[in-house]
């Protein structure tokens, strides 16, 4: 069985860490890019995609900066995290996305991603 790698993409995106955050940490903002629905409970999100669900459990938070989830049924090693990035001298806001998948599946992955982004970035008027 071959391994899921890591891999991290970044996007810049025009809007201010508080109001990002809330649309990477929120269900509410998570259900207005990322999937169809989102529900909360006990640490553990589950999304809905076209009557599909996934669970994921929330590993980590850092208000205005960064979430982690991992995917209940993936390997233990494997998450998925979306970070806010500020340059101190530009403020110039990114968000980074750290992710893991078979090597085959990267490109694809990253497109997936770069959807999605697209959309929040749609969503978030920036």
């Amino acid at each position: 069985m071959s391994e899921k790698k890591k891999f991290n993409i970044e996007y810049e995106i025009k809007s201010s860490p508080r109001i990002l955050f809330s649309f990477i940490s929120e269900p509410n903002g998570l259900s207005q890019w990322f999937a169809d629905d989102v529900n909360v409970r006990d640490q553990v999100y589950t999304f809905t995609w076209d009557d599909e669900q996934q669970k994921a459990k929330l590993l980590a938070v850092k208000e205005n900066k960064l979430v982690r989830f991992k995917w209940v049924d993936d390997e233990p090693q494997c998450y998925f995290e979306m970070e806010i990035l500020q340059d101190e001298l530009t403020n110039d806001v990114a968000l980074g996305v750290t992710d893991f998948a078979l090597e085959e599946n990267i490109a694809e992955r990253k497109l997936i991603w770069d959807n999605q982004i697209e959309y929040l970035i749609s969503v978030l008027g920036a």
